[in-house]
Parts: structure tokens; C-alpha cells; sequence
């Protein structure tokens, strides 16, 4: 059993001195990530203009509804004028 595990150990000793540490795609996955990265930040660069764009919007909408009920409201308040 001893003999096993040191003879395991010593593989494993041997694989990692033999082998490079970086694999051969370690170029292709470097561009991997760049290109991920890439499109993610595309992406927060044009998301965030839109939801800023969207949001001031709907609230310029919400704020325009608001004031016409209060000026429908104070309208309906008056007495009706008699012609």
C-alpha cells in the first residue's frame, strides 16, 4: 500500500515537471475571456444610456398624467358656470 501511494506521488511529481504549466490553449483561452469581457462591457455601455433614457422618460410621463388629473380634479371641484 505504501508502495502504491509513493509510487502515485511520484507521478504525479513527474507529470508536473514534465508538462508545461500553461496548456497549448492557453493563447485561445486568454482571447476567450478578452472577447467575453469585450462584449460584456458593449453591453453595459449601451444598457445603461438606455435604462437611464427609459427612465427618465417614464417618469416624465407619470409626472404629466399626475398633473392632469389634479387639473381635471380641481376642475370637476368648481361650480359648474352657467352661460
Amino acid at each position: 500500500m505504501d508502495d502504491l501511494l509513493q509510487q502515485t506521488i511520484d507521478n504525479a511529481a513527474a507529470s508536473v515537471v514534465t508538462e508545461p504549466v500553461l496548456g497549448s490553449g492557453s493563447h485561445a483561452d486568454g482571447l476567450v475571456f478578452l472577447m467575453i469581457s469585450a462584449l460584456g462591457l458593449v453591453m453595459a455601455l449601451v444598457y445603461v444610456p438606455v435604462r437611464l433614457f427609459l427612465t427618465i422618460t417614464a417618469r416624465s410621463r407619470r409626472l404629466r398624467l399626475l398633473q392632469r388629473i389634479r387639473r381635471l380634479r380641481d376642475e370637476l371641484g368648481q361650480p359648474v358656470a352657467e352661460t
